[in-house]
């Protein structure tokens, strides 16, 4: 099988996917530096859906945490901006981009803007600036060529630190709890910190059920650097992110730079925060705060749908119940020569209406040029599948090959659903369909299987 390529692919895509990344900085610090846990965690361990907030969000959040930030406000217009400005009554701000994306600072904005984090000195800058900005797509490395709009501003006031620090806490699943993460190396890429000196970084596991210890804090802090003075504050203000990180059923809290102020108090200048999207249920206030035109059309799509669903560059898509199989039957496609278009999980409780959904998604990639859609019904019903198959090809019009694998739960009723052009599934048949998309030949054709 192929499943370090499939790997490699589902990976690739989290990285590039802007506000659908899922791999952390936090995650791949771990992946990459030595130390406490010895074995090395891939990027695809540490996958998992969650939901990620604007840095004003964060903000907000940590200041009502009582953790020390800058003073700062959210503004939708370039006017609207230059009454923030004014408000906050400093003639030294920092305008920041609220784009969910990386590299902001480096990125350039439609328009020829430099930068998405910009310092300026009066409110009629703030103004001017907000203006390049808001409306505007960043294009940062993360992003690539679509780019990410940006809708708001946070304007803050500028501070002058003596030294910054990164502090993280991200779920370690070797360890099943997480971890507390520090490094004297802050407001830079951490990433690279770790890989080119593993020693800088700091890591301190925290046992779930008895919670951080303030020695445990205490500890983190020394080793980080904090000077004497401001040890404990900074240890208080890491058990409070640390509460912050429970109470919201967070996935990882990042903050870069963790920084001595100028003024000798311990501040936060930024914040990541990611949220495990299964806990919407009970962080419904959190969830509202979702920025949908941040996200991939697909992803809200599939949300609405209740799919799980990750784009991917190839030319086939899928359709299959269950994360295994679904990794399973990308691998078969890509041991035949084809490229998976998409990872999709029907689950095993989905509806023809949830099945039609999916068609629509995957359909929705231009690229794709053949569907396989590989069922196992255990409670999913084979012919609940089958309707959403005829739904879906009724519906869309679809005019490119379908190839249909249905086993278990009345997959014998679906004989009588479905319509039948070829008797065989063989690998015979699944070069035929690969050679049929390289070539462009096969359109419209539904190949049906029902294994005994």
């Amino acid at each position: 099988m192929a499943t370090s390529l499939i790997c490699g692919r589902l990976t690739a895509s989290l990285r590039n996917s802007g506000a659908r990344n899922t791999l952390s900085s936090a995650s791949k610090v771990l992946g990459v530096s030595s130390g406490l846990f010895g074995a090395h965690v891939s990027p695809l361990q540490q996958q998992q859906r969650s939901l990620s907030l604007h840095e004003y969000t964060s903000i907000g959040l940590l200041k009502e945490a009582g953790i020390s930030v800058p003073d700062g406000m959210v503004a939708s217009s370039s006017e609207e901006a230059y009454s923030v400005a004014k408000q906050i009554g400093s003639k030294d701000l920092v305008v920041k981009a609220q784009v969910l994306a990386g590299g902001r600072g480096k990125g350039t904005f439609e328009g020829g803007l430099k930068g998405g984090v910009r310092i300026v000195y009066s409110p009629e800058e703030a103004r001017d600036i907000s203006s390049q900005m808001i409306g505007r797509k960043l294009y940062t490395k993360q992003t690539g060529e679509a780019g990410r709009i940006c809708n708001q501003v946070f304007i803050c006031e500028r501070r002058y630190p003596r030294r910054e620090y990164y502090f993280a806490i991200t779920m370690e699943r070797s360890f099943q709890g997480p971890v507390l993460i520090g490094s004297s190396q802050g407001g830079v890429n951490i990433e690279d910190v770790a890989a080119e000196n593993p020693d800088a970084i700091v890591k301190e596991p925290i046992d779930i059920v008895e919670g951080i210890k303030m020695e445990q804090a205490v500890k983190v802090a020394k080793k980080m650097g904090f000077p004497p003075a401001l040890v404990n504050e900074a240890a208080e203000n890491m058990i409070k992110l640390y509460n912050l990180f429970i109470k919201y059923d967070a996935s990882m809290v990042e903050i870069n730079p963790m920084v001595e102020d100028s003024s000798g108090i311990v501040m936060c200048m930024d914040a990541k925060i990611n949220f495990d999207s299964n806990a919407e249920y009970r962080q419904k206030k959190v969830f509202e705060l979702r920025d949908w035109t941040q996200e991939d059309p697909r992803d809200r799509q599939a949300a609405k749908a209740d799919l799980n669903y990750i784009g991917l560059d190839g030319t086939i898509g899928c359709l299959v119940n269950g994360a295994g199989l679904a990794m399973a039957t990308m691998d078969i496609i890509k041991l035949h020569g084809g490229t998976p278009a998409n990872f999709l999980d029907v689950g095993g409780g989905a509806t023809a209406h949830q099945v039609t959904e999916a068609f629509k998604l995957i359909t929705s990639d231009r690229k794709v040029q053949a569907i396989l859609v590989n069922i196992f019904g255990g409670i999913m019903r084979c012919d609940v599948i089958a309707q959403g198959i005829i739904m879906a090809v009724r519906d869309l019009d679809l005019k490119i090959p379908i190839v249909v694998r249905l086993q278990g739960t009345t997959h014998t009723h679906t004989l009588h659903i479905l319509p039948v052009s070829s008797s065989d599934l063989e690998h015979e048949k699944l070069s035929k369909v690969f050679a049929y998309v390289k070539h462009g030949g096969c359109h419209g054709a539904i190949h049906f299987h029902a294994l005994p």
